[in-house]
């Protein structure tokens, strides 16, 4: 009877394993939050169970998940254990149809190529063949004048034959090649030169019985990303504004996102169409006049790699902003900057991003492979990604958010929340589909009618045009964000202007651009321009003369800036002679005529000052 006590007790005292199952789960991207740069990716699936612990393993996600925004909402009489992320290096994700389809093209090709340039060798060798057994007949023999005829027939029959299928091959894989070309060409659009491991999500769970709940998984992925631009339109100054606030939204997360629900999010929250501005012109001794380089405000360039290929679909954005678009096919773009300090900020999947002042008007950019990229071993938990699933999950990746519920009560579990700071959502009503393809597409996301209050500009001493700009009150309201905007007045395309909303306060300024109907024109009269002498001073006195006519049908409103000098010694003096009853800032020298012209009326301004100065210094005037 002891012994047997002493077996129960013994028994009794051994450790007790408890049987963990391990269940792949697959599931489909339910929704996405696109942010200016990366984006939060959900997916949900009701998932059965049986009691004990279950570890659930979450595969062909995206390489590019940030491991500490992993999180997890489970629902029922379970318990979220621990969570944490890994990547599988031996089993790549699987490519998409249309890149198979075009490597299996690339395959056919190849075949074809070498079985055409096999015909060609034989081509070859037979030619040479012929050629050196052109001789009949021995050196000492007498040639038979019917058997050399035959001879020369054959020989001329056969080589023509021979070369004209040359010919024919050679323009065969010529063809080949050019489509070999164009298909590889198509493969470098959708797909970067590296593959890439399969994501992974390893959730420990535990169930007190078998059931079936619903969990969701959402987490941060980078490569994709999107920016806003316009389309504004205007019938005629009398109307409300029509604006079209469009996203174009990129990703190249490996993943398809499939009939998902999109939303946007601002959580980072140039062409002649810009408007000019001027700067104070500061009058001193050895000082020169501001000078204006008149640009169209953007700038154009190529983006390649260290081997001089085209990146198509790399992102070019401005520093600190929202304005941005994406490479052509041949790895050019285009954008408009909103003024001289901007930055340019460059990436593409799989490369180093750059960063460059956009201080000249072209800007091509060579970016480097980035040979770190998913190279470094990946710690899960306790232990290397090596290492079994069950000890990895011993442990839970810091940052990792584990939200479980049961139907009576709470289950508390660590929880590390990461706030991200929202300036404006849009949620597309209808699913959409957004490929991995580093293809950029652009979806509508609203439509608004502005009431504008329409009224030309024109800074003649730096650009004899006149600009029609929108003044747009209440702005604020419709959560626009800067971009690029295509132009439509009248119902023609005008060009590209900016929505540069940064520094804008009550009221929303948008230049639709040039009107070619309304006249500037800005002269200097000379009568006034030499120099005068007067006791131990120096005078010299300029004069401009400012036109501006309407040849529109219709009345416009109108504001002309121009300005005069601002003295910096007080042994300088300005004298206003004339400003045409414009209203001047003191403080800046700025000359600003607000005025209205009836149809073909023209009006003109004098601007009249003199300068007086030491006569033994030098004044540098316009």
């Amino acid at each position: 009877m002891k012994i047997i006590n002493l077996l129960v007790i013994a028994f009794l005292a051994l450790p007790i394993t408890v049987q963990t199952t391990e269940k792949e789960i697959k599931t489909e991207v339910s929704g996405v939050t696109v942010f200016l740069e990366g984006a939060q990716v959900s997916r949900q699936k009701n998932i059965p169970v049986n009691s004990g612990i279950s570890i659930l393993k979450f595969t062909n996600l995206s390489p590019f998940i940030d491991a500490k925004s992993v999180q997890v909402k489970a629902e029922g009489n379970i318990t979220v254990l621990s969570v944490n992320h890994q990547q599988n290096f031996l089993n790549e994700l699987k490519k998409s149809s249309e890149l198979e389809n075009l490597e299996n093209n690339i395959t056919e090709i190849n075949q074809k190529l070498e079985i055409e340039n096999t015909y060609l060798s034989i081509i070859r060798e037979q030619i040479i063949f012929l050629q050196e057994n052109r001789d009949i007949g021995g050196k000492n023999e007498q040639v038979d004048i019917s058997n050399l005829e035959q001879a020369s027939n054959f020989y001329g029959k056969k080589l023509t034959e021979l070369k004209l299928s040359e010919v024919e091959r050679v323009r065969n894989v010529e063809k080949l090649v050019a489509e070999k070309t164009k298909i590889e060409n198509q493969i470098n659009s959708i797909s970067s030169k590296k593959d890439f491991p399969n994501g992974e999500i390893l959730v420990k769970i535990e169930a007190k019985q078998s059931t079936t709940f619903p969990i969701e998984i959402t987490y941060l992925v980078g490569n994709a990303g999107w920016f806003p631009s316009y389309d504004i339109r205007a019938k005629n100054i009398k109307e409300p504004i029509n604006l079209v606030y469009k996203a174009n939204v990129k990703q190249d997360t490996k993943v398809d996102w499939k009939n998902v629900k999109l939303k946007f999010s601002s959580a980072n929250p140039n062409t002649s169409g810009l408007a000019p501005k001027l700067r104070t012109y500061y009058l001193g001794y050895n000082t020169l006049p501001p000078s204006y380089n008149l640009t169209n405000n953007s700038v154009t360039g190529k983006v390649v790699d260290e081997n001089g290929d085209p990146l198509p679909g790399a992102n070019v954005m401005i520093e600190g902003s929202t304005i941005g678009t994406v490479t052509d096919f041949d790895g050019y773009y285009s954008i408009t900057i909103p003024n001289e300090e901007s930055r340019l900020s460059i990436s593409y999947v799989g490369f180093e991003s750059q960063k460059v002042p956009a201080n000249r008007s072209q800007i091509d950019i060579v970016l480097k492979e980035d040979s770190a990229a998913l190279d470094e071993v990946v710690v899960v938990g306790y232990g290397r990604s090596n290492r079994s699933v069950s000890r990895a999950l011993a442990g839970k990746v810091a940052g990792v958010s584990v939200n479980s519920k049961k139907k009576n009560e709470s289950i508390p579990v660590p929880s590390v929340q990461k706030e991200n700071q929202t300036t404006v959502d849009f949620e597309i009503e209808m699913p959409y589909t957004i490929n991995s393809d580093n293809k950029s597409y652009v979806v509508e996301m609203t439509n608004y009618e502005l009431p504008a209050q329409y009224q030309y500009y024109a800074v003649p001493k730096i650009q004899k045009d006149a600009f029609l700009i929108a003044n747009i009150n209440n702005w604020e309201q419709y959560n626009l964000l800067e971009g690029e905007a295509n132009i439509f007045f009248e119902g023609t395309y005008i060009g590209k202007s900016l929505m540069d909303v940064r520094y804008i306060t009550d009221t929303l300024e948008v230049s639709l651009g040039i009107d070619k109907k309304v006249s500037v024109n800005r002269q200097k009269i000379k009568d006034f321009t030499e120099k005068q002498f007067i006791g131990n001073k120096k005078e010299e006195i300029r004069e401009w003369e400012i036109s501006i006519k309407n040849n529109k049908n219709e009345a416009i409103k109108m504001i002309v800036l121009d300005q005069v000098p601002v003295a910096t010694s007080e042994d300088i003096s300005i004298d206003i002679e004339n400003i045409s009853n414009g209203k001047l800032n003191e403080e800046n020298g700025e000359v600003a005529w607000d005025f209205s012209l009836e149809p073909t009326q023209e009006i003109k301004f004098n601007l009249k000052y003199s300068a007086k100065y030491a006569k033994s210094r030098n004044l540098i005037l316009e």
